[in-house]
């Protein structure tokens, strides 16, 4: 994301499309947070509502899976990568991850990873990437390729299917490597694909999962779900020394509680993933847009006019996301409602009519 900060300004509208991470909480949420605000519990993790996550997870993802909450996403992704690797280690990815170009480098400068990005046009890794790019073996010039990382969904807001998924991990299995997801978006893709969450990540092959909680309606946390224990060594331990164990921990965990104990997590993403469908539809009936990407999760990349972008800026919050191209990202979250995205799209009509 090339544009300056879309955050509402005077005269601009404080709804937009900038990012799901500009939502609000889901009132469950609060609801949950108040709810574990009474008496003493234990710190660090050894609390009655961090073992009842525990409990959700596994019914999840299955029976040997391992929660560890933590605060954000990069550290989630930061601390999973340090439990699968060595210090001489490097991690295949989409050259537009996250952990590459959002992160401000977190993966190379706290983890001491060496990241080789792939090119993606549609932000999906294949096996025959992982093939390309898994080389160096047993050179003691290079980086050892020790994971792969993909994000569900991708950062072009397209989705890996089970099976997909399944032939990356297939593929890095087959050369030593272990398979992280960075599922900041997975409960959209789950939604997408219809599918429960194991489908996408214990049954398909993932090894470790950075659970995302903040883009689907949480207040703040996110989780490192170990689906495969055998593959990593000292979470729990890094989680600490990458400053990502909170002392109070029941109240992130009680907010995951209240996204995965009953279908919070999937209604939310199945809202924002509709509200997604209907702002691409609209768009798309908009000459002079281009929709550049596969509409699969909650976000719509699409190519207008700069100074079209400029002007519906400074009403609606978005990022551009190609400065070259025009191209532009629209998120739309839990509480994005219908109007929203009719007055988002009346204005872009306005904006491109002659």
């Amino acid at each position: 994301m090339t544009s300056p900060d879309p955050s509402p300004s005077p005269g601009r509208a404080a709804r937009g499309f900038a990012s799901d991470n500009q939502a609000t909480v889901h009132p469950d949420v609060l609801a949950a947070l108040a709810e574990v605000n009474h008496g003493h519990q234990p710190a660090y993790g050894a609390d009655t509502t961090t073992a009842r996550l525990g409990e959700i997870v596994r019914r999840h993802f299955g029976a040997r899976a391992e929660v560890f909450p933590v605060f954000n996403g990069t550290g989630a992704n930061v601390v999973s990568l340090q439990a699968m690797s060595e210090r001489w280690s490097a991690v295949i990815c989409p050259d537009s991850a996250h952990v590459n170009t959002d992160e401000c480098g977190a993966a190379e400068k706290i983890a001491g990873l060496k990241l080789i990005t792939a090119p993606t046009p549609d932000g999906r890794l294949t096996p025959e990437l992982v093939e390309r790019y898994a080389t160096g073996f047993g050179n003691i010039q290079r980086a050892q390729p020790s994971a792969v990382s993909i994000s569900q969904s991708t950062e072009l807001g397209t989705v890996y299917t089970a099976a997909q998924v399944a032939d990356v991990s297939a593929a890095a299995h087959e050369r030593g490597m272990l398979l992280h997801m960075d599922g900041a978006r997975l409960a959209n893709a789950a939604a997408s694909l219809d599918l429960p969450l194991s489908a996408l990540t214990t049954d398909a092959g993932v090894d470790v999962l950075s659970f995302g909680g903040t883009k689907n309606g949480l207040l703040m946390g996110e989780a490192i779900i170990v689906l495969n224990p055998d593959a990593v060594r000292g979470t729990a331990f890094l989680r600490k020394a990458g400053m990502q164990l909170a002392s109070k921990m029941r109240y992130v965990s009680a907010q995951l509680v209240a996204l995965l104990e009953g279908d919070l997590w999937l209604r939310n993403a199945r809202h924002a993933n509709a509200m997604a469908r209907r702002l691409a539809d609209a768009a798309r009936a908009v000459p002079g847009v281009e929709i550049t990407q596969p509409v699969e999760a909650n976000e719509v990349f699409a190519v207008i006019p700069k100074d079209v972008a400029e002007r519906l800026r400074e009403r609606f919050a978005f990022y551009t996301w190609d400065e070259r191209t025009g191209e532009v990202r629209w998120v739309c979250s839990f509480d994005t409602t219908e109007s929203d995205v009719d007055a988002f799209a009346a204005a872009l009509a306005a904006e491109l009519s002659p």
